[in-house]
C-alpha cells in the first residue's frame, strides 16, 4: 500500500498538468501574415467603404484564413468605426494620410487624393507577407495560399496594367522609405492615385512569371504575376452570367466599375446581378441593423402619405381663392404643365435620394416603389389626372426590375437585349401616357374657365398661393 501511494501522487500530479500542458500547446503564436485594407475620410461614400470593410473583413474570417485582419486607417477615422473593427477582431492601425504630390496633374481625381495611404502597407514588418486589398473585393473561397508568393505579386486585369485592388508584398521599411523618397522626387504617375505610382514603381511585373504556390508550402522570392482568378472583374461574370476564368483559381470578385455602381447599393442589384451576392454575404455576416430603423420610418411616411391623400383629395380647386380675369390662358396652361412635369418627375426622384444607400436591394426596391407611389398618387390628386397615365412609369419600373432580374437568360448578351427589346416596346407607351397627362392638363384650365368665364371665352384662372 505504502508502495502505491508514490504512483497514484505521480498520475494525480500528471492528470493535475496535462490540461495546462494542452492549453499551453494550444495556444496560437503570433500570425506571420495578414490580410490588410484602408480606410480614409473625405470623400461623399466614407461610410459606404466603411461598411464594404467590415463585410469583407468578416467574410476573411468566415472563410478560415489563418491570417491576422489589419485596417490602415487614417487617424480622422470616427472612433465607433474603430472600435466596431477592433469588436470585429481586426487590428487597427493608425496614420497620418501621406501627402499626394500629384495634386495638380490635369488628370487628377480628387476622390483617388489619399489612396497613397495604401503604401503603408510596407511598414507592417511584424508580418512577413501582407495581402493588400481594396473593399471592393469579395471572397469565393480561401486565399492563403497567396501568402507563399514573393516580395511584390499583382494581378493584371488591364493586358498591360496591374491592378492594385489586391497584390502581395513583403513588408520593408527600406522599401517603404524608398517609395516616399520617390514620391518627394515626383516619380511619374499616370493616374495620381495609388496604382499609378505603383505601376511605374514596379515597371517590370508584366515580364516576371505566373505564380503558382509551391506544393510544400515554401516562399517564393522574387516578383510575380498573379492569375486572374484572384482579381476577377465583375464584368467577365456580366457577359457570361457564369464565372469562366481558366488560369488559376476562382477565389476573388473585384468591382472597379463606376463609384456608383459598387455592389453594396441597394440599386446595383438587379441592375449587376452580382449586387444581390454582395448583400446576400452581408446580410449572413453583418446585418442591416443601422438602416432598417431609417426604412421602417420612412414606409410607414409613405403610408401617411396615402392615407391622408385618400382621406383629404387636395385638388386646384381646394387650393385658390380670389379668381380674376387672366388675359393669357396660354401661359397659364404652359406654367401648369410644367409644375406638373417637374412634380411627377419629383415624385420618381426623392424617393431614390432618401433610401438608405447601403440597404439590401430586396428592402430598397419595394420602399423605393411604395414612396414613388405615394407622392405619385399625391400628383394625381392635385392636378386631377388620369392615375393610369402618371403611373405608367411606376409599371414600367416593375417590369423593367422582372426583365433584369429573370434568371433564365443564357448569357449577358440576351439580357441586355431583353431589357433592350423591353424598352423599345414600353416607350410607345411612355409617350401616350405623357401626351394623356397634358391633355388632362388643358381639359383642367378649360373645364375652370367654362365654370367661371364669360361667354366670350376670358378665361379666370386659379390664383395658387
Amino acid at each position: 500500500m505504502g508502495r502505491r501511494l508514490p504512483g497514484l501522487c505521480w498520475l494525480f500530479l500528471v492528470l493535475l498538468l496535462t490540461p495546462a500542458a494542452a492549453v499551453v500547446v494550444g495556444e496560437p503564436g503570433p500570425r506571420r501574415h495578414a490580410y490588410a485594407a484602408m480606410m480614409y475620410m473625405g470623400t461623399p461614400r466614407d461610410y459606404e467603404f466603411y461598411v464594404a470593410t467590415r463585410v469583407m473583413m468578416r467574410s476573411l474570417r468566415g472563410l478560415s484564413a489563418h491570417a491576422d485582419r489589419v485596417v490602415i486607417a487614417s487617424l480622422d477615422v470616427p472612433p465607433t468605426w474603430v472600435q466596431a473593427l477592433k469588436d470585429d477582431g481586426v487590428t487597427v492601425v493608425s496614420v497620418d494620410n501621406l501627402k499626394n504630390p500629384y495634386e495638380k496633374q490635369e488628370n487628377f481625381n480628387t476622390r483617388f487624393k489619399l489612396t497613397l495611404n495604401k503604401l503603408y502597407a510596407w511598414t507592417l514588418v511584424s508580418y512577413d507577407r501582407v495581402v493588400m486589398l481594396d473593399s471592393d473585393n469579395m471572397f469565393l473561397q480561401n486565399t492563403d495560399e497567396l501568402f507563399q508568393c514573393g516580395q511584390f505579386c499583382a494581378v493584371f486585369i488591364n493586358p498591360c496594367i496591374f491592378h492594385t485592388g489586391l497584390f502581395v508584398l513583403k513588408p520593408s521599411m527600406e522599401v517603404f522609405k524608398n517609395m516616399l523618397h520617390e514620391l518627394g522626387v515626383g516619380r511619374e504617375n499616370r493616374d495620381g492615385a495609388d496604382q499609378g505610382f505603383l505601376t511605374s514603381y514596379f515597371p517590370d511585373l508584366l515580364d516576371q512569371p505566373m505564380f503558382h504556390p509551391p506544393v510544400n508550402g515554401s516562399k517564393l522570392d522574387g516578383n510575380y504575376r498573379l492569375p486572374l482568378g484572384y482579381q476577377m472583374d465583375a464584368s467577365y461574370y456580366y457577359l457570361k452570367l457564369r464565372w469562366s476564368i481558366p488560369c488559376g483559381p476562382n477565389s476573388v470578385v473585384t468591382f472597379p466599375s463606376a463609384p456608383w455602381m459598387k455592389p453594396w447599393y441597394w440599386w446595383s442589384w438587379p441592375v449587376l446581378p452580382l449586387g444581390l451576392s454582395w448583400h446576400e454575404q452581408r446580410r449572413e455576416l453583418l446585418g442591416y441593423s443601422s438602416e432598417i430603423p431609417m426604412a421602417l420610418f420612412q414606409a410607414l411616411l409613405y403610408i401617411g402619405v396615402i392615407a391622408v391623400n385618400r382621406l383629404a383629395r387636395p385638388s386646384l380647386s381646394k387650393l385658390c381663392y380670389n379668381r380674376r380675369m387672366e388675359k393669357n390662358i396660354m401661359f397659364s396652361l404652359t406654367t401648369l404643365r410644367v409644375v406638373a412635369a417637374w412634380s411627377i418627375l419629383a415624385a420618381y426622384i426623392v424617393p431614390f435620394f432618401l433610401i438608405p444607400r447601403t440597404v439590401h436591394p430586396l428592402l430598397g426596391w419595394p420602399l423605393y416603389l411604395l414612396g414613388s407611389f405615394s407622392l405619385c398618387s399625391l400628383v394625381i390628386s392635385v392636378f386631377i389626372l388620369q392615375p393610369l397615365a402618371v403611373l405608367t412609369i411606376w409599371f414600367g419600373l416593375i417590369g423593367t426590375l422582372f426583365v433584369m432580374a429573370c434568371p433564365w437568360y443564357m448569357n449577358g448578351v440576351v439580357r441586355a437585349l431583353a431589357v433592350f427589346a423591353y424598352a423599345f416596346f414600353c416607350a410607345p407607351v411612355a409617350w401616350s401616357s405623357l401626351v394623356k397627362i397634358m391633355s388632362s392638363l388643358q381639359n383642367l384650365i378649360e373645364r375652370d374657365a367654362y365654370r367661371l368665364g364669360e361667354p366670350n371665352q376670358t378665361v379666370e384662372f386659379t390664383k395658387l398661393y
